[in-house]
């Protein structure tokens, strides 16, 4: 029986694992080159969960109640130019986080983690922006960046995007990730973000990460969900 367990470190919330990461752990369970994953619960931490599969779909399971589901996924997005590592960094420097972050704790984008992974999405414009030098500890063997954490950039500067001044704090529902082309560890890269529409309680978001060439290197479109 597959298990998947989501260690404390990982968490967005308090009590609960970063999507993104969580979405990069699910994907890797699938051949599919483009993942979508669905979050119907908070995802829960340091929690053994069960893997189940049903044709090309996964579903991850706390006890019996269903957790996440995976399947095969078809990106749909332009993705725009991305600015340029000091305009990356520049953006960092004004992120709302640093004066009123919505989670402090947040694995991806929490100014209150020494361990995390320091994406701090600022505003550019009608989009937002990160700079990011990826450690060596989030490196395969090849010394390219493990995709689950590929998938945590992917994640947090979308809900930056839709509400850059964090007024109304989001949760993740869906990402439909891509991860096209590896980024190599302690390289200066690029976090994109950019809103694609409201819904109700629903916000859409695109982003995407790119090298210190330019080149894209993994995009995804994100549903999230407001919490008031």
């Amino acid at each position: 029986m597959e298990r998947i367990l989501l260690p404390p470190r990982f968490n967005g919330p308090p009590d609960s694992a970063n999507g993104g990461y969580t979405c990069g752990r699910l994907a890797a369970l699938l051949e599919s080159p483009c993942v979508q994953i669905t979050l119907r619960l908070p995802p829960p931490l340091d929690v053994e969960m069960e893997v189940r599969r049903e044709g090309e779909k996964v579903e991850l399971y706390a006890g019996e109640a269903l957790v996440a589901e995976a399947v095969p996924g078809e990106l749909e997005l332009e993705v725009p130019n991305g600015p340029d590592f000091a305009q990356a960094q520049e953006a960092s420097n004004k992120y709302i986080g640093h004066r009123h972050p919505p989670f402090p704790t947040c694995f991806v984008c929490g100014p209150a983690r020494d361990d995390g992974l320091g994406i701090f999405a600022g505003p550019l414009g009608d989009q937002v922006a990160s700079s990011w030098v990826p450690s060596a500890e989030l490196g395969d063997e090849e010394g390219h960046v493990r995709n689950e954490y590929i998938w945590c950039a992917l994640d947090c500067p979308g809900a930056f995007s839709v509400d850059q001044n964090m007024e109304n704090p989001r949760v993740l529902g869906r990402l439909v990730g891509e991860i096209y082309r590896p980024l190599r560890v302690e390289e200066r890269a690029v976090i994109l973000g950019w809103p694609l529409g409201f819904e109700r309680r629903k916000a859409f978001a695109g982003t995407a990460v790119f090298n210190s060439r330019g080149e894209l290197c993994a995009a995804a479109k994100a549903i999230w969900i407001a919490l008031g």
